[in-house]
C-alpha cells in the first residue's frame, strides 16, 4: 500500500498549479510555433530544392520527428522524475525547449549550406522532442500530488490550460509575421519567434526553483519507498495501464491534425485562404480551450474521467469530419464556427481531462514514468498522423474526407481505453493506482 501523504500546506496547490501553467505555456509556445513554420515556412526554407508537395512532405515530417524522440526522453525523464523528483524535472526540460528552439532561429537556411541545413533542424526537433517528454509529465504529477483529492481533476487541468496557452501566443506572434512581405519572411522574420524562446529558460526557471516538491513523493522519500528502478516497478505491476495510457493518447492526433495539417490544406492552391485568416481560426479555438478545459475538468471530478473523456474522444471523431468539410467549401465564417467547435469546446474534453485520468491509475512510486512513457508512445503516433495524413490526402493534397476518416480511426481506441479504465476520480490521493483501492469512497473535506 502506497504511503500516506501529509497535506499540502496552505495554498500551495495554487502554486504549483500556477507553474504548471505557466511553465506548460511557455514550453509549448516553442513547441508550437515550429507547427506552424513546418506547415507555412520550412518548404520553401529548408526544403526548395524540392516539388511544392514533396516539400511540405518533407517539411511536417519534421513536425513528427519530435514526436518520434519523445519516447526515449520519457524513459530517461521518467526514470529520474520518480527518483529525484518532479521539481527537478520541470525546470530541466523548460530550460531544454528554450535553449533548442532558439538554437533553430538561429539555423542556416538550404540555400545556405545546402544538406546540412536540414540536418541540423531535425537535431534541434529532438531536442524539443526530448524536451516536451517530461514537461506535461512531470507537471501534471506535481499539481495531482499536491491538490485535494475531490479537486484533482480541476487542478491537474492547469498543465493542459497552459499548453493551450502557448498554443495562443504561438499562433498570436505567427500573426503578424504571416503577414509580412515574402521576401522578408523567408529571410528574417520566422526567425522571430524562435529567438523570443529564449525568455523561457529565464522566466520558467525563476517560476519553477521556488516550487515545493509534493507531500507525496517526500513522504517515499522519508519512509525509504522510491524506487531503484520505476520503469521495472512500473512493467511489472502497471503494464495493462501503461498500454491503457498509450492507446488513449492517440486522441491527441485531432490536435496534429487540425493545428497543422489542416493549415496546410486550407493554406493550399486547391482551397486558397490565407495564411492570417486560419492562424486566427486557430487562435480563437484555443482561446474557447482555455476557459473550456477547467470546465471539463472541474465536471469529470463531479461525474468521473471516464463519461467526460469519452466526450471529447468520440465527438472528436465527428467533428473533425465537419471541420475539414468546411475548410474544402471554402466558406470562412463556417470554418470559424466548426474550427472553435471542433477544437475549442469538443476536444477540449478529452484533453482537459486527460492529466488526472492518466495520472490517477498508477502508484506515487511510478507516477511519472507511468505518465510520461504511455502519452509519449502515443503522441508519436499522433505527431506523424500529420505525415500519413500528407499522402493519404493524395498528390494534390485535397482529399480531406480521406484524412477525416483516418482522423475518426485513430479515435477509436482512445474509447475503448476509456471504457476498460476503473474510474478514479473518488480515489483518495495514496490509494490511486492501488487494485484493491474503493472506487468511490466518500468525498474527504481538504482545504486547499
Amino acid at each position: 500500500m502506497s504511503v500516506p501523504a501529509p497535506e499540502a500546506p496552505p495554498g500551495q496547490p495554487q502554486k504549483a498549479a500556477t507553474a504548471a501553467w505557466i511553465g506548460s505555456a511557455l514550453e509549448y509556445y516553442d513547441f508550437f510555433i515550429y507547427g506552424s513554420a513546418a506547415a507555412l515556412i520550412f518548404p520553401k526554407v529548408f526544403f526548395d530544392e524540392s516539388d511544392p508537395a514533396t516539400a511540405t512532405l518533407l517539411s511536417l515530417a519534421t513536425f513528427g520527428v519530435a514526436y518520434a524522440a519523445r519516447p526515449v526522453g520519457a524513459l530517461f525523464l521518467g526514470h529520474f522524475g520518480d527518483r529525484v523528483g518532479r521539481k527537478k524535472i520541470m525546470v530541466f526540460t523548460l530550460i531544454l525547449m528554450g535553449v533548442s528552439t532558439f538554437l533553430i532561429g538561429c539555423l542556416p537556411t538550404r540555400a545556405q549550406v545546402g544538406g546540412l541545413a536540414p540536418v541540423l533542424l531535425v537535431a534541434c526537433r529532438v531536442l524539443q522532442g526530448i524536451s516536451a517528454a517530461g514537461e506535461q509529465a512531470s507537471a501534471n504529477s506535481m499539481t495531482l500530488e499536491h491538490a485535494p483529492p475531490h479537486r484533482r481533476g480541476f487542478f491537474t487541468s492547469f498543465t493542459l490550460s497552459g499548453t493551450q496557452g502557448g498554443q495562443l501566443l504561438a499562433t498570436l506572434v505567427f500573426i503578424p509575421v504571416a503577414a509580412l512581405p515574402e521576401d522578408q519572411l523567408l529571410s528574417w522574420g520566422w526567425r522571430v519567434p524562435f529567438w523570443m524562446s529564449i525568455a523561457v529558460a529565464v522566466v520558467g526557471y525563476v517560476i519553477r526553483r521556488k516550487l515545493t516538491e509534493t507531500p507525496a513523493f517526500a513522504a517515499q522519500q522519508a519512509t525509504g519507498e522510491v524506487v531503484r528502478l520505476p520503469l521495472a516497478v512500473l512493467l511489472r505491476e502497471h503494464w495493462a495501464d501503461v498500454l491503457r495510457v498509450i492507446a488513449a493518447a492517440l486522441v491527441a492526433s485531432v490536435s496534429t491534425i487540425f493545428t497543422v495539417w489542416a493549415l496546410a490544406y486550407a493554406t493550399s492552391d486547391s482551397v486558397g485562404m490565407s495564411r492570417s485568416s486560419m492562424l486566427w481560426v486557430s487562435a480563437l479555438a484555443n482561446a474557447v480551450a482555455l476557459a473550456a478545459i477547467p470546465l471539463w475538468a472541474t465536471l469529470s471530478d463531479r461525474v468521473g474521467r471516464r463519461p467526460v473523456f469519452l466526450i471529447g474522444a468520440a465527438g472528436s471523431a465527428v467533428t473533425m469530419f465537419l471541420y475539414l468539410w468546411a475548410i474544402s467549401t471554402g466558406s470562412y465564417p463556417l470554418v470559424l464556427v466548426l474550427g472553435i467547435v471542433t477544437f475549442g469546446v469538443v476536444y477540449s474534453a478529452a484533453n482537459g481531462v486527460w492529466p488526472s485520468f492518466y495520472g490517477e491509475m498508477f502508484t506515487t512510486r511510478v507516477r511519472l514514468s507511468g505518465m510520461a512513457i504511455g502519452t509519449q508512445i502515443g503522441f508519436a503516433v499522433a505527431g506523424f498522423a500529420v505525415t500519413f495524413a500528407a499522402q493519404i490526402a493524395g498528390p494534390d493534397g485535397d482529399d480531406w474526407f480521406s484524412v477525416a476518416l483516418f482522423t475518426a480511426a485513430l479515435c477509436v481506441p482512445p474509447v475503448i481505453a476509456a471504457f476498460t479504465a476503473r474510474e478514479t476520480a473518488k480515489v483518495p490521493t495514496e490509494r490511486l493506482g492501488e487494485r484493491d483501492a474503493p472506487e468511490a469512497p466518500q468525498r474527504e473535506t481538504v482545504t486547499a
